[in-house]
């Protein structure tokens, strides 16, 4: 699976890149914090498979990374998706690593 540090998600975002950053936690942890990804809750995931971009590269995130990457396996092993990267660490390492105001319940 490919991944993306919270170090390269913030280059990206600094650089201006076109890229698509889903989070994949539930609607309770997103009001609690969010780094501004797009809010597709796990359970929402494949009714919801039309808001996933193809033509950019993709971010996905969760609180530390094991249901994000639950969702990439998932996506590209049934709709063929090449373009996903799990955010290495999720939210918890954005916290740590880059802004440690983002408190992570």
């Amino acid at each position: 699976m490919k991944e993306k540090t919270v170090s390269e998600l913030k280059q990206m975002r600094e650089d201006g890149v076109d890229f698509q950053l889903i989070d994949v936690r539930e609607e309770h942890e997103f009001d609690m914090c969010n780094i501004d990804g797009e809010l597709i809750p796990l359970g929402n995931l494949l009714t919801d498979i039309d808001k996933i971009r193809k033509d950019v590269p993709v971010i996905v995130h969760c609180r530390s990374g094991s249901r994000s990457a639950a969702a990439i396996n998932e996506l590209e092993k049934r709709f063929g998706y090449e373009n996903l990267y799990n955010l290495k660490g999720g939210i918890m390492a954005y916290s740590k690593e880059i802004d440690p105001s983002i408190i992570v319940a």
